[in-house]
């Protein structure tokens, strides 16, 4: 599997499931060998001017079946209001590997399970179930 396989080569569009995004080529990027593992740190662009990282993970696996090896990847789209979150959960992550110690969470309990403002509800039942707490 070629690592571009969601990527028209002709006209430098990304496609997810059949929707064009319209995304341009990559603004940024940069490769990282670890191993039989890749990653890819690309900056993108929407339509719209706004700039967004994906991270890609591609390994190098052997299909015992065929005998052919090919490439699985891993994408993450990370979009410019998640960045401090997204780099405060990281730097977390490694401050728990190197020291052992628990940080504060980035966003506590009741924020993430808080229901999104235009999902809130004034009622607590549907179809006659009391979701109230």
């Amino acid at each position: 599997m070629d690592f571009n396989s969601n990527r028209d080569h002709n006209s430098n569009r990304e496609f997810n499931n059949g929707r064009d995004f319209g995304r341009k080529e990559e603004l940024y990027s940069q490769a990282i060998s670890a191993g039989k593992r890749k990653y890819f740190f690309d900056v993108k662009e929407t339509r719209g001017g706004d700039k967004f990282i994906v991270i890609a993970e591609s390994r190098k696996l052997f299909d015992n079946n065929t005998g052919n090896f090919y490439y699985e990847k891993n994408k993450m789209f990370l979009y410019k209001e998640d960045f401090e979150k997204f780099q405060k959960g990281l730097s977390n992550a490694f401050h728990f590997i190197e020291t052992g110690e628990i940080p504060e969470p980035v966003v506590s309990e009741q924020e993430y399970y808080a229901p999104q403002e235009e999902a809130q509800s004034n009622e607590s039942t549907i179809d006659g179930i009391d979701f109230s707490l």
